[in-house]
């Protein structure tokens, strides 16, 4: 132990050390000189911003520049890290209408140019970095159009040199998100100052982060639903510049987009409600699915499962479940163990739900919103099926495997289900969970038959089943105590399980970005004393 803590502390000296020698040399003179080698050529290509609407956040009143307060704008005081990354991104550009003062727009580029032209490790963070340069080229109406030509100059120069930098940092970011937003700054610099270098380099990495990010049925190994909406966008973004460019498209990338998109489509199809599995949170998709009705993407998609998710859905209803392995341990920063959870909405109202993620990985809720207890599913003396480690990083990854078995889906018209096992609990327990879920359309009610099985290495043990309501949700017990009713706006539901002891109690529900409020959920528990435990439940419409 004391050898392994001493190796430890080594290597994070050493770490430590190469950090701080690589950041000196990154503001040095030397490594300044070295990204200042930049071409003479203008600005030719000037991509429609409204390409950018898949992933801009719009106000609805667009606003004048006069009406914002740039007086020391660059002198960044007393300024929060989310505050200085939005005005250092300029994204903020994009709410600004065409009446806007173009020489006012330009000069205030021009006074960042003359604060932040030599490389810093906030304002050139690959992130902001990358997003500017997007920003500035984007909007080249107001950014570059009627300008003089040193002001011209000194943004074609600023550019290229940000640009340079990216590409020799890039590959050493941890974040794969920032590496697609890069990855998107390069190749759309490269086709709008016709750089192939630029270009050459930016495709190459696309490509790159194709192969090592997805599965081979072109999902995200990290499984977030979350994830596979920012990919796809930025994918067909990139589709979309070279298209209008009229440069070639890769084949890599049209085949990339196809599965992205039937993943996409099968997710939310007939929904407007967002599923609350691995690192997703709940978010608006109307504008991007205008986005790709505009742009004429029409993807389709007529099975039932993607990604390890299974999605059984009509007008009507949706019934979805986790069914998969967890991913890869590099690929499970934001992976959650809810093994065989599901959730179940009618008429675009969510009854069983999972409790969502607290995405801030510095923060304790960020560990409870991964745990099972937080999933629609079985938990055994209140641990998870998959054990999670931080990381120096300090994020939580996953340290324990899990496999799925025994999985069967059907859909019919009248007739849903799906069945499937898991060995989560096998070593430190010795049961095996099997779940089996049915829905019956003519009656409106899901059946459920949670198994627990008694392994030859087992412990007594208690068990928990957990049934997330939607905030919104109201409950209520029967008179007999024997069922729960579930009230939503427009219709109500009664929860069964006979003889079994049920009761709710209060949770926290995660579905909004890095907040929480209070939520009820109902509880099946007891204690594993035979050899095969059934607990059968039901949720039947009342009204």
């Amino acid at each position: 132990m004391i050898l392994k803590n001493s190796l430890n502390y080594l290597n994070e000296f050493f770490t430590f050390f190469i950090n701080q020698a690589r950041q000196y040399y990154l503001n040095s003179k030397l490594y300044d000189k070295k990204i200042s080698r930049v071409t003479s050529n203008n600005l030719e290509y000037k991509p429609s911003p409204s390409l950018l609407d898949c992933i801009i956040k719009y106000n609805k009143e667009k606003k004048n520049i006069n009406s914002f307060l740039f007086n020391d704008i660059w002198k960044n005081e007393n300024i929060s890290v989310k505050d200085y990354k939005n005005i250092h991104s300029f994204f903020w550009l994009f709410s600004l209408d065409l009446k806007s003062s173009k020489k006012d727009i330009q000069s205030i580029i021009l006074k960042w140019i003359e604060k932040n032209n030599d490389y810093n490790v906030s304002s050139w963070e690959t992130d902001t970095l990358s997003k500017r340069v997007i920003s500035w080229i984007s909007n080249s109406k107001i950014t570059y159009e009627d300008s003089d030509d040193e002001y011209k100059s000194k943004f074609d120069e600023i550019i290229k040199k940000q640009i340079n930098h990216l590409i020799n940092e890039i590959e050493r970011s941890t974040w794969v998100d920032d590496k697609m937003i890069g990855c998107s700054a390069i190749i759309l610099t490269g086709i709008s100052y016709k750089d192939n270098n630029f270009v050459s380099y930016g495709l190459k990495l696309l490509k790159k982060i194709i192969k090592l990010s997805f599965n081979n049925e072109g999902f995200p190994k990290s499984r977030n639903i979350r994830q596979l909406v920012f990919y796809i966008k930025y994918f067909i973004l990139i589709r979309e510049w070279l298209k209008e460019s009229q440069n070639e498209i890769p084949e890599y990338l049209n085949e990339i987009i196809f599965y992205l998109g039937q993943s996409y489509v099968l997710i939310h199809k007939n929904i407007e409600i967002n599923f609350l599995f691995n690192g997703n949170q709940i978010t608006n998709n109307s504008n991007f699915n205008n986005y790709l009705k505009r742009l004429g993407y029409n993807f389709k998609n007529d099975s039932h499962e993607t990604g390890g998710y299974t999605f059984l859905k009509n007008k009507k209803y949706s019934l979805a479940a986790d069914l998969g392995a967890p991913p890869e341990k590099e690929f499970s920063k934001d992976y959650q163990s809810g093994a065989l959870s599901f959730e179940f909405i009618s008429n675009n109202s969510k009854i069983i739900c999972n409790s969502g993620y607290f995405q801030n990985y510095k923060h304790q809720l960020n560990l409870i919103s991964k745990s099972t207890a937080c999933h629609s599913s079985l938990n055994i003396n209140n641990s998870s099926s998959i054990s999670f480690s931080k990381q120096s990083s300090g994020i939580n990854k996953i340290n324990s495997s899990l496999k799925i078995f025994n999985k069967k889906i059907t859909y019919n018209n009248n007739y849903w289900a799906f069945e499937a096992s898991h060995n989560g609990y096998v070593k430190k327990f010795g049961v095996i969970h099997h779940r089996k879920i049915e829905f019956f359309h003519d009656i409106s009610k899901l059946s459920g038959t949670d198994m627990i099985e008694k392994k030859n290495n087992f412990k007594p043990s208690n068990f928990e089943i957990r049934f997330h309501l939607d905030p919104e949700a109201k409950v209520m017990k029967t008179q007999d105590g024997k069922s729960i009713y579930i009230g939503l706006k427009n219709e109500g539901w009664k929860f069964t399980s006979l003889n079994n002891k049920i009761s709710f109690e209060t949770g926290l529900y995660f579905g909004n970005k890095n907040k929480f409020i209070e939520n009820q959920n109902i509880l099946i528990s007891g204690k594993i004393h035979e050899k095969e435990i059934l607990i059968n439940w039901d949720i039947e419409r009342i009204k």
